[in-house]
């Protein structure tokens, strides 16, 4: 027997421990996700006061992982690491952590009754104290509470793992919650969006959408913005030409979407426009669903110049004129920069009556000669087809 399991107060403890995991509505829960993340809140509270208050060594969490291991064989999720991970959840949202102290046992009143529904009374109470616990915490954070919790439920662990893991406070694990649900993101384009720190780019380009769409499509359409935009999936030479650029854009459509964000349906390359005698095309044309509108994109592999917005105003008021219908919304224009001066930007927009959006982007910059060097996606093939050749023979 381990100097642990010497402890009576821990023998019985982990009985009542993995009695509540083996009550049968829990166990059976437990492939609802909204049962599994309150039974992990509840174990990473247990967890910290344990810690807190036990004299039972270095040791505990390694321990205690393995006799639920070795007690419930057929589930997952018991391992040392996911147990840590299980301690770090309640410490990251508790609001009072940072003083070393912890959240009271809350019991009162519920207002999730789809969820307590599914239970016995006696875990009703365990999921009131959970369920309580959480809207402590994020009732400090100027937040609906309530609506968070269901938030908080709503998404799978492995998602959960990532934002708590990755942000630096709750503000913007709140940000990011709200976008995996409302964008259904995979925990691959969650971690994309967090490295690519999606929270501080997100609604950060100079704009003149307040003055010129009705609420609430200017509030969304600012939303949509980002500076600057990430497309690192490109390799570029710094001399890149825009041609180039749409080119290279079209071609990684695949990465260049969800970086632009939900709700953007690509409509064509050089979009021509029959104006007088003379013909004019967009760089991008993209027609956005959720704000009915067609959005031009206009892209300038130099700094923001004031004469840039006058030709994509004009861009505009032609697809307002010869494209858009009666069911569309005014059509936006996006301006994206290799760098900008924001003062200017908001001169250059101030009497401009179409909604534009100005914002830089980057890209992986390949000097001309590391780049000439580098053989092309047509030269790699036939290389891997002869060395697949050679191996056959």
């Amino acid at each position: 027997m381990t100097e642990i399991l010497q402890h009576t107060e821990y023998r019985n403890w982990l009985i009542n421990l993995k009695q509540q995991i083996k009550t049968g509505q829990i166990k059976a829960a437990l492939s609802v996700n909204s049962q599994m993340i309150m039974l992990y809140w509840d174990l990473g509270r247990q967890i910290v006061e344990k810690q807190e208050n036990a004299q039972w060594g270095s040791g505990f969490i390694e321990q205690l992982s393995k006799d639920l291991r070795e007690e419930f064989p057929e589930m997952t999720g018991f391992s040392r690491t996911n147990l840590f991970r299980m301690k770090r959840f309640y410490q990251f949202y508790a609001p009072i952590v940072q003083e070393n102290e912890l959240i009271p046992q809350v019991g009162g009143q519920l207002k999730i009754p789809q969820v307590v529904g599914q239970l016995e009374m006696t875990d009703k109470q365990i999921v009131a104290q959970v369920v309580g616990q959480l809207q402590v915490a994020f009732s400090q954070q100027n937040t609906n509470s309530e609506q968070v919790v269901r938030q908080l439920l709503s998404i799978p662990w492995g998602q959960n793992v990532c934002i708590f893991e990755n942000t630096k406070n709750i503000k913007e694990a709140l940000f990011y919650i709200n976008k995996t649900i409302e964008n259904n993101w995979s925990r691959a384009v969650l971690e994309y969006q967090i490295e690519t720190n999606l929270y501080n780019r997100q609604g950060k380009a100079i704009t003149n959408f307040s003055t010129t769409l009705p609420a609430p499509q200017s509030d969304l359409a600012n939303e949509l913005m980002k500076d600057p935009y990430n497309f690192d999936f490109l390799q570029l030479s710094e001399k890149v030409k825009e041609t180039d650029l749409e080119k290279a854009l079209v071609k990684h459509i695949s990465q260049f979407l969800p970086e632009l964000g939900v709700g953007f349906a690509y409509m064509g390359r050089q979009f021509s426009l029959k104006i007088g005698t003379k013909d004019y095309r967009t760089d991008l044309l993209f027609y956005h669903t959720r704000l009915k509108s067609y959005v031009i994109i206009e892209l300038k592999t130099k700094e923001f110049e004031p004469e840039f917005v006058g030709k994509l105003n004009f861009y505009i008021s032609a697809i307002n004129e010869l494209v858009k219908d009666e069911h569309d919304k005014p059509t936006m224009g996006m301006l994206l920069c290799k760098n900008k001066d924001n003062y200017e930007v908001e001169f250059s927009l101030k009497d401009v009556n179409n909604p534009i959006g100005v914002s830089t982007f980057h890209y992986t910059e390949l000097a001309d000669e590391i780049k000439a060097a580098l053989p092309s996606a047509e030269e790699l093939q036939k290389e891997l087809l002869a060395v697949e050749r050679e191996f056959n023979k």
